[in-house]
């Protein structure tokens, strides 16, 4: 018999594709990082809901409802392994990098709001600047008389300190801020002769800048008062216009808002940082 000789098939002729099985760890699960944006996105999204139903503040809450979105179908691009393979290395770099620049400024901002979360001044100022907020038609919003009645005490306490009331009238107040907390004060007993009344301003900036011009701004010492979660931006707009001498006053918030003011201030440093307020 004679041999049969083996022959050899063409690569590029063959019908037949052998697959090897990628060696190493089998995909199981879902990963950790997933489950992490998820759980994030449904506390974004409850906690828009429980501040809708509460009906305090103004339209930023709908912020994380619109956050916890993203979390959510970040949470399942990242669920989709195939899909994240197929993404070039070099755009999940990008990503990660900047997810993780994101998250070192937002906790750089926030260490700055918290260092003058509990500002407190020394006795004996020349001035006291009260900032504005909503005054409702039944009277001061919940924030802007935590800041009266934090103010009063230390106007009690120094009878020669004068007080200037900043803040004007928006398109749902029925008065100016001003207006209202100077008849507040009264009514709690502080002479109206030691009120100045400062009605024009529309924000933090112009708060100091119309206030500046009622007092000296390099020699008097001033107290500003505000809620907690402002302070830090407030003092340092002040610092910005020329305040030479000024401290701060925190006066505290509703507890089920710290979340919700600190990721607005947040917003409000980086946005007056970027336009030089700060």
């Amino acid at each position: 018999m004679k041999r049969q000789k083996n022959h050899l098939i063409p690569f590029e002729k063959s019908k037949k594709v052998i697959r090897l099985e990628r060696r190493g760890r089998i995909d199981r699960g879902v990963p950790v990082s997933a489950v992490l944006f998820w759980l994030l996105g449904a506390g974004c999204i409850l906690y828009c809901i429980g501040i809708a139903v509460v009906g305090f503040g103004t339209y930023f809450f709908l912020t994380w409802g619109v956050l916890g979105t993203a979390f959510l179908l970040l949470g399942g691009l990242l669920a989709n392994r195939a899909l994240v393979r197929k993404l070039p290395k070099w755009l999940r770099a990008v990503c990660v990098t900047v997810f993780c620049l994101g998250v070192i400024l937002f906790a750089a901002v926030e260490g700055l709001i918290l260092s003058q979360y509990n500002a407190r001044p020394a006795p004996g100022a020349d001035y006291v600047i009260i900032l504005g907020a909503q005054w409702k038609p039944q009277g001061p919003s919940n924030v802007l008389q935590r800041r009266l009645d934090q103010a009063i005490p230390y106007l009690n306490d120094n009878p020669d300190t004068i007080v200037i009331v900043s803040g004007g009238q928006g398109s749902n107040e029925p008065i100016s801020e001003a207006a209202g907390m100077r008849q507040y004060l009264v009514d709690v007993g502080i002479s109206d002769d030691r009120i100045l009344l400062e009605d024009k301003s529309t924000n933090t900036w112009e708060n100091m800048v119309f206030s500046g011009t009622m007092l000296d701004r390099e020699n008097d010492r001033v107290v500003i008062v505000t809620n907690n979660f402002h302070m830090f931006r407030a003092l340092q707009i002040a610092k910005k216009q020329g305040y030479q001498n000024v401290e701060g006053l925190s006066a505290d918030t509703l507890k089920g808002m710290v979340p919700n003011n600190l990721l607005r201030e947040f917003l409000g440093v980086v946005k007056d940082y970027l336009v030089g307020n700060l």
